[in-house]
């Protein structure tokens, strides 16, 4: 688990809404469509 903050969303990936809550344990949950998602940081530049 990262000591940096998550950064929050702007809106739900899957309906667009932007009613989005913290899900633990690294998620977040959609309050319209009740999904829930993580974001995951890849890198940076062309993957190999």
């Amino acid at each position: 688990m990262s000591d940096t903050p998550r950064m929050q969303p702007f809106y739900c990936p899957y309906c667009g809404e932007q009613d989005l809550r913290p899900a633990d344990p690294a998620g977040f949950h959609c309050q319209v469509c009740d999904r829930r998602f993580e974001l995951t940081f890849l890198g940076l530049g062309e993957g190999a």
